[in-house]
């Protein structure tokens, strides 16, 4: 006899494996970096790079100690998942560090925060260039499936180069919307935590945000699909902060999204 029992809706527990019913839902958005591609590590190297030299010279000019830019606690709490000016902002703020915001014309070596925001945009770039794009095998195989299944699919990220990074990856059939960085900024949508992304891709879908499953790996981006209302938050445990994702709002949280697939298709 089959034990079955929810725990969340549209999530069930069959033999101690954890499963979806996929008819409770009509649309399934992914963020990008950390989720369906490794670009994330990429993001976080070009952070630590970029604010590593910018609190090196503010100690020399100041005489406060150099701490440098943690990628566990800085990283994750302070960047990770968010828009990246916002991202400038907040770790700053986390220093007690006053930059005047700019303008989005100031260059890369502008002392303010769209001239770090840009110089960052340089490195990872950079970076990208260095290393390409690597995939989660066990997202793309969760795509396939939902689409499958008759979901509609989006990519939802605060990355300026999500389109490129969707296109290298070979993904691009795979989304029928794409709401990214540029398109925050065009539409004035607020970043995540905010849900105002998620809430525009369910939109495009013509999906009412209960139908829609939200799939994340930052704790900002978890929180954003818990304020938008959305029927089911997956949350993904890539740098050991399950109980974190889950006070933030994840209904469930998996090391990878093949953990949630049929068992014939987990490998």
């Amino acid at each position: 006899m089959t034990d079955t029992s929810p725990i969340a809706k549209g999530v069930v527990v069959q033999d101690g494996r954890t499963a979806l019913e996929w008819t409770h839902f009509s649309a399934a958005l992914f963020d990008l970096d950390g989720v369906v591609t490794k670009t994330a590590r990429v993001h976080a190297s070009a952070w630590q790079r970029l604010f590593n030299e910018y609190l090196q010279h503010y100690s020399a000019r100041t005489g406060r100690p150099f701490r440098p830019f943690d990628l566990e606690d800085d990283y994750r709490v302070y960047v990770d998942g968010k828009p990246r000016y916002e991202g400038v902002k907040s770790f700053l703020d986390s220093r007690e560090i006053a930059l005047p915001w700019g303008t989005p014309e100031d260059s890369p070596e502008a002392d303010t925060i769209y001239g770090l925001g840009k110089k960052k945009d340089g490195y990872f770039e950079a970076y990208l260039r260095e290393s390409g794009v690597e995939v989660y095998e066990g997202t793309v195989r969760f795509l396939r499936l939902a689409r499958d299944r008759g979901l509609k699919t989006a990519v939802v990220s605060s990355s300026s180069h999500c389109k490129q990074v969707v296109q290298s990856a070979g993904l691009t059939a795979l989304f029928d919307t794409r709401v990214d960085g540029l398109e925050t900024q065009r539409l004035h949508l607020r970043g995540k935590p905010a849900p105002d992304t998620f809430l525009e891709a369910a939109r495009r879908l013509n999906v009412p945000p209960e139908r829609a499953i939200v799939i994340e790996d930052a704790q900002a981006g978890v929180a954003a699909g818990r304020a938008g209302g959305f029927g089911l938050v997956i949350g993904l445990d890539r740098r050991h902060q399950a109980d974190a994702l889950r006070q933030q709002g994840a209904d469930i949280v998996a090391a990878d999204l093949s953990d949630l697939l049929p068992q014939t298709q987990r490998t």
